[in-house]
């Protein structure tokens, strides 16, 4: 099973709010997930997106891949540092 961490669309008409989810590759863009690892609304901007540090790190160990916009949202939180660092300490 590939996993990924990706966005999935809920909200109203014009005004999307995005979870962030662990989920299947194979599975539809909102179809069925593993688990919700935050919360993401474009209208504040991605600094203020909410994700757990605790489960996106988890995931991230576990081999998940984040998509792109993810990806940067982990980074401007810091915990893309703290992974590539975690792995550092176990290659040691």
């Amino acid at each position: 099973m590939a996993v990924k961490i990706r966005l999935t669309r809920i909200g109203r008409h014009n005004e999307p709010i995005y979870r962030i989810v662990a989920a299947d590759s194979h599975y539809a863009r909102d179809g069925r997930i593993i688990e919700q690892i935050g919360v993401y609304d474009p209208s504040k901007g991605e600094e203020n997106a909410q994700i757990d540090e605790a489960l996106a790190l988890k995931w991230l160990g576990n081999g998940a891949q984040p998509s792109d916009s993810v990806r940067s949202m982990l980074s401007l939180k810091g915990i893309m540092a703290k992974y590539a660092e975690s792995k550092k300490k176990g290659k040691k």
